[in-house]
């Protein structure tokens, strides 16, 4: 049995260059429907990791209780001071709390592929901002000076609106704000904000209370303690997070329906391939009747049949998905995009294929090309002798 499955196995291998033309419908149906699926799933990994990687696990973010984001929140001056003298907040050298009271506003700028306008998020931030988020980096400019109308802005942001370059002067609230400073900040979602001094930016818009609290701990085991302290504060009504906790359901919701777009439009492409491969096996195997009823006629059992109509399906569905995830890497894997964050404001974020989406979409190649390949087998095994000669 062993030796009749390798034989016509290998025959029917050997063969599949006289087949070229009905081998490349299947490979590249599976190539398209492997690219597209790993592309958007990318999007959903891109967005997740750039929201989940945004924070650290000893810093938390306070908001006005009942609260889901920071544009639904408010916190006034004399509760940010006693937020400020809660227990667990880790002091600087001169003995002041690491905290900073924060901001967020809805600017409009042009988006460079469109020049479209599209919702930035302006973040007014604290003095202490540099120790409490040592991961933001000054790459370019200088950063923005007290009382003036500055503004620095994220290396994400600079590649998807346009006006933020070094230097260029932003219309804000019938104000002019210059760009002074360019940022890094490992890529997560202060990358796709602007930054500027918290009391200017407050009188800019009119405003008077902050928006969110945002504190260096102690450790991250100092959290329970601190958010046990300001939520049993009957002065207070405020809700408490680990800053990681709080970005990722930011991006929750949509990585959710990112999923759920890539799994249908998947699906769908994945269906239409199983029967484009179907319908080309079918052929494959009706062109190679005779020759199937010879080997029949002349001692090979059914089981070899079926096994080589298998493998001829599923090594054309791995040439297919291996092509399709080396397109989706090369051509999509760091491409930048923007899309609608939880603000309402454009997150901007970075493509991701990881090895594990790679694997998933051969995987799905291969699913496709063995079902594909199932009902053409079973009729190749099932079919007649005298009849497939006859049909010849």
């Amino acid at each position: 049995m062993l030796k009749q499955i390798s034989a016509v196995t290998g025959m029917n291998l050997r063969n599949l260059p006289q087949r070229s033309g009905i081998s490349l419908v299947i490979v590249i149906g599976i190539t398209v429907t492997v690219a597209v699926l790993v592309s958007v799933m990318a999007m959903s990994v891109g967005f997740h990791k750039t929201l989940s990687n945004t924070g650290r696990a000893d810093r938390a973010i306070v908001l006005r209780g009942g609260s889901n984001s920071e544009l639904g929140s408010t916190i006034s001056r004399e509760n940010t001071q006693t937020i400020a003298d809660a227990p667990g907040i880790r002091r600087d050298e001169t003995g002041k709390p690491i905290v900073s009271a924060e901001m967020v506003a809805v600017v409009n700028l042009p988006l460079r592929s469109t020049g479209s306008d599209a919702n930035v998020t302006l973040r007014g931030i604290g003095p202490q901002a540099a120790q409490l988020r040592p991961e933001v980096r000054i790459v370019e400019g200088r950063m923005f000076e007290p009382a003036v109308r500055e503004l620095v802005v994220g290396r994400s942001a600079t590649k998807q609106f346009t006006g933020l370059d070094l230097g260029s002067r932003i219309k804000i609230r019938d104000t002019e704000w210059t760009v002074v400073g360019v940022f890094e900040s490992g890529g997560d979602a202060h990358e796709s904000e602007l930054f500027g001094e918290i009391e200017t930016v407050l009188s800019a818009f009119r405003r008077n209370l902050f928006q969110s609290i945002t504190v260096m701990l102690d450790s991250p085991e100092a959290f329970d303690a601190f958010k046990d302290k300001l939520t049993t504060d009957p002065t207070l009504s405020v809700s408490v997070k680990r800053e990681p906790e709080y970005y990722a359901e930011q991006s929750k919701d949509l990585s959710k329906l990112l999923d759920f777009i890539a799994l249908w439009v998947g699906g769908i492409m994945a269906l239409g391939a199983v029967f484009g491969t179907l319908n080309t096996m079918y052929t494959a195997v009706s062109a190679r009747q005779v020759e199937i009823a010879t080997l029949r006629a002349i001692g090979f059992g059914a089981l070899p049949v079926v096994i080589s109509v298998f493998v001829e399906s599923l090594v054309l569905a791995l040439i297919g998905g291996s092509v399709g995830a080396a397109l989706a890497w090369m051509f999509f894997n760091g491409s930048t995009v923007n899309t609608l964050g939880a603000n309402f404001t454009q997150v901007v974020f970075n493509l991701t294929v990881t090895p594990a989406l790679l694997v998933n979409g051969i995987v799905w190649a291969c699913v496709i090309g063995l079902v594909g390949g199932l009902f053409p087998a079973v009729r190749a095994a099932r079919q007649p002798i005298a009849t497939a000669l006859r049909g010849a």
